[in-house]
């Protein structure tokens, strides 16, 4: 297995309360651990205009899979987190990250 950091944006195309926004880290805290820390970098980064990047730690077999999981994870944290899909559209993964064993 390796562990990937994949780098998911998206945009808020509605109003997202900071009780929201502070679930939808909440919920994510997990997948953003060593790798991403020992870089730095914010698990949420939120801009102007309503645009959002989430960076999360995904152990999967290929980046494929891991880009699937990172938007399967992500989506799922936006629904617990009260953020409705329609509100919060991603955009595609990308792989910003890789640290493997090999």
């Amino acid at each position: 297995m390796t562990t990937f950091v994949v780098t998911v944006p998206g945009t808020f195309v509605s109003a997202v309360t900071d009780s929201a926004r502070s679930a939808l880290v909440r919920k994510l805290a997990s997948r953003h651990t060593e790798v991403i820390e020992g870089e730095g970098i914010d698990l949420l980064t939120l801009n102007e205009g309503g645009t959002f990047s989430v960076r999360l730690e995904v152990d999967a077999p290929d980046r494929y899979e891991a880009e699937l999981d990172a938007t399967r994870i992500l989506s799922a944290a936006l629904k617990e987190a009260g953020i409705d899909e329609s509100a919060a559209p991603l955009g595609p993964p990308a792989i910003t990250g890789i640290d493997s064993d090999l």
